[in-house]
């Protein structure tokens, strides 16, 4: 169990961290709220003390003999400010320690991450923009903000993003600390990166269609982490029914074919390209204009013909000789297979720079918020690492940005 502190400014999105608060606890962590008075204002402190079942904390005067504004950040591992205003950041920034929160933000030792919400002039404002600079130099992670209805009648980039979104983050820094010098540093600043994701669908008639079980978890995960680490992402979707991961550009498909189309034009300025998808190895030789009617107590015969290799066709295809191409192996070896040659066999063939291999099955892999991977590059075998699938995600980064730099 870790222990958290959730710092709550004042902004409209505080009942959104009622959420966060929620899926944390869900998750097995103590959390203590320390609002700040506006963020009072928008979600009362009955609220927070039900919802936590703990303690809220709102002033340096509260339980004096405590020291709180000094004890609570000695013993937490994570602090994470959702929503956080411009207003908090500013003040984060100058050092300011005026209320409880921008004490305990001065005394943590721990990793603290920042969820920005404001309107979009306040976000794009260069002191804004000079603030979060200045938090990230110091090791702190700041979210970029989503893209959607703001208050009243307007909209940009400034929203707070999905609860689910931001307790991705925090699962991902709890696990493995060095997640946060990884956003903090933005080393993939200026990198174009594209991701497919999903699992495509091959049409038999207007209502049917093969398909797999594929969530998309596992690409949202990457698309989510790459624009944490500061990339500019492309996110290439095969039936996912997520909301989009902020600060990606989405195209969404629904087969293999058209998967393979649009990955074939993305991947051309991209200098990463991953193929975290689930593409349909075979679809119907032909597909129904109508629905196909039952005839009597017979069955139903299909033509399946290959689809499109995607990943040996974007091998294939490249010409930068910097760009690394990632593939995933979803295996399920037979009684005379290994895993790992299965992997092996597939790296050879794809001839692509990196393989994620991992063993598909029953509540293994798809669907699921926990994975196991083993990296595959010509060189040998890294891993087996095992995570939440976001910090597998920072895993397949690090390693493809290795293979880039050595290139």
């Amino acid at each position: 169990m870790s222990r958290v502190v959730l710092g709550v400014s004042g902004g409209i999105a505080a009942y959104k961290a009622c959420e966060l608060l929620r899926r944390l606890q869900g998750a097995g962590h103590e959390v203590t709220v320390v609002p700040t008075a506006a963020a009072l204002e928008f979600v009362g402190v009955a609220t927070w003390a039900a919802l936590s079942g703990r303690p809220v904390h709102t002033s340096v005067f509260d339980d004096v003999h405590l020291v709180p504004h000094v004890k609570i950040g000695q013993e937490i591992d994570l602090v994470f400010v959702a929503p956080a205003t411009a207003d908090l950041l500013a003040r984060a920034a100058s050092g300011r320690a005026d209320d409880l929160l921008t004490n305990v933000l001065l005394t943590a030792h721990c990793p603290i991450i920042f969820a920005p919400a404001m309107h979009t002039e306040m976000w794009l404002n260069a002191a804004t923009q000079a603030n979060v600079r200045t938090l990230r130099s110091r090791g702190a992670v700041v979210v970029r903000p989503d893209v959607g209805r703001l208050t009243g009648p307007d909209a940009g980039v400034g929203r707070l993003p999905d609860p689910a979104e931001l307790f991705a983050v925090a699962v991902a820094v709890l696990e493995d600390p060095s997640t946060a010098a990884r956003a903090a540093g933005q080393d993939m600043a200026g990198l174009k990166v594209v991701v497919s994701a999903g699992g495509t669908r091959e049409h038999l008639d207007p209502v049917r269609f093969l398909g797999n079980s594929s969530s998309g978890l596992m690409g949202w995960a990457l698309a989510r982490t790459a624009v944490l680490r500061g990339a500019e992402v492309r996110l290439v979707a095969a039936n996912v029914g997520l909301p989009a991961p902020p600060g990606t550009d989405v195209d969404a498909v629904s087969s293999t074919a058209d998967m393979a189309q649009t990955m074939a034009v993305a991947a051309k300025e991209a200098d990463i390209a991953i193929m975290a998808a689930a593409p349909a190895d075979f679809t119907p030789a032909s597909s129904s204009q109508t629905k196909i009617k039952k005839s009597g107590d017979g069955g139903l015969e299909l033509s399946l013909v290959q689809t499109t290799d995607i990943l040996a066709g974007l091998v294939a295809a490249r010409t930068d000789p910097r760009q690394i191409l990632v593939g995933f192996a979803a295996e399920t070896p037979g009684a005379e297979e290994t895993l790992l040659g299965l992997g092996q066999a597939k790296l050879a063939r794809k001839g692509c720079d990196l393989l994620v291999l991992n063993e598909v099955g029953h509540n293994l892999v798809f669907g699921q918020d926990d994975s196991q991977i083993t990296l595959l590059t010509k060189q040998g075998a890294i891993g087996p690492f095992s995570g939440s699938k976001d910090t597998l995600a920072h895993q397949i980064w690090d390693e493809a940005l290795s293979l880039r730099a050595r290139r």
